[in-house]
C-alpha cells in the first residue's frame, strides 16, 4: 500500500488534533455514565447501571424520561417536515417565477437568517402569550420552524436553480399545471436537497435548548434538552447521571446521522442538466 504524500499526512494529523477534544468528551461520557461515583470530573467507584435508573423510574420529581423523549421526537419531526415543505415551495417560486420585489425578498430572507433567536426571544414570548400558544409544543414548533426557513429557502433555491428549463417548458406545453409540475417533476429531481435539508432541520431541532427552556414551563411539555438541564444543579451536580442522560439523548441523533450522512454529502449538488 503506497504511503500518503507528506501534505496529506500533515492534514490527517491536524484533523486528528482538532477532533481530540470531541473524542475526549465522548470518551468521558461513555466512562462516567457507568460509574456510580465521580470525583470532580474523574470517574471513580464501581461500574454499574445505577446512573441509568432514569430509564425505568422518575428521578428526583422529574417526569419519566419517555415523556420528554416523545416530545422531542414530535418536535423534531414536525419542524423538519414544515421546514422542508415550506422551504421547497418558497424556493421553487423564487427560482422559477418572476414577480415584483423578488430581489428584495431574497435580501430580506438573508437578513432574517442573520438574527440570532435569542435576540428575538422577548418578542416571541409576547406573541405566543397573545396567541395562547405559550407553554405549548405547538408554539415552540412554529417558532423553531420559522427561524429555520431562511436557511432552508436559500438552500433549496440553489437546488432548483440547477433544474433544466427545457424539461419544465416541455411539461407546461403538454398541459401540466404548475402545481403538478412542482410535485411530480421538480421535487423528485431535488430529492438529495430535500433529504439534506430535512436532516439539518431535524438535527437543529433535536439540539434546540433556548426556545423550549424559555417558552415551555410545564414539565409534561419538556424536551430532552430541558430534561437534561435539570440535572445541572447550582450546589451539586451528579455528573454520572448527566453523562448517562447525555448518552441517551445523543443516541437517536447519532443513528440519524449514520443513516443520513451520504445525503449530507450532496448538499452542493442537486437537479439534473440537459
Amino acid at each position: 500500500m503506497p504511503l500518503l504524500p507528506p501534505r496529506w499526512r500533515l492534514l490527517l494529523v491536524a484533523i486528528a488534533a482538532l477532533s481530540l477534544p470531541i473524542l475526549s468528551g465522548l470518551a468521558w461520557l461513555l466512562l462516567t455514565g457507568w460509574f456510580d461515583q465521580v470525583h470532580g470530573l474523574v470517574p471513580t467507584g464501581r461500574l454499574g447501571p445505577d446512573n441509568w435508573r432514569f430509564l425505568w423510574e422518575a428521578v428526583g420529581g422529574r417526569p419519566s424520561v419517555w415523556i420528554p423523549l416523545r416530545n422531542s421526537l414530535i418536535f423534531s419531526g414536525v419542524v423538519a417536515t414544515v421546514v422542508v415543505l415550506a422551504s421547497s415551495m418558497a424556493a421553487y417560486a423564487i427560482s422559477r417565477l418572476s414577480f415584483p420585489g423578488r430581489a428584495a425578498y431574497l435580501g430580506l430572507v438573508l437578513v432574517l437568517h442573520a438574527f440570532p433567536a435569542v435576540s428575538l426571544i422577548i418578542a416571541i414570548f409576547f406573541i405566543l402569550r397573545r396567541l395562547g400558544l405559550f407553554d405549548t409544543l405547538t408554539g415552540v414548533i412554529l417558532v423553531k420552524a420559522s427561524l429555520e426557513l431562511p436557511l432552508g429557502i436559500w438552500l433549496m433555491k440553489g437546488f432548483f436553480d440547477y433544474l433544466s428549463w427545457e424539461m419544465e417548458m416541455a411539461a407546461l406545453v403538454d398541459g401540466v399545471s404548475r402545481w403538478t409540475l412542482f410535485w411530480r417533476i421538480a421535487l423528485p429531481m431535488v430529492r438529495p436537497g430535500l433529504l439534506a435539508l430535512g436532516t439539518f432541520a431535524l438535527l437543529s431541532a433535536w439540539g434546540e435548548f433556548i426556545l423550549p427552556f424559555t417558552l415551555i414551563v410545564s414539565n409534561q411539555n419538556w424536551l430532552m434538552s430541558a430534561y437534561l438541564q435539570t440535572f445541572l444543579g447550582e450546589a451539586f451536580t451528579d455528573f454520572g447521571m448527566v453523562a448517562a442522560v447525555g448518552l441517551f439523548y445523543a443516541v437517536p441523533v447519532i443513528v440519524l446521522f449514520l443513516l443520513g450522512q451520504r445525503y449530507l454529502l450532496n448538499i452542493y449538488g442537486g437537479g439534473v442538466k440537459g
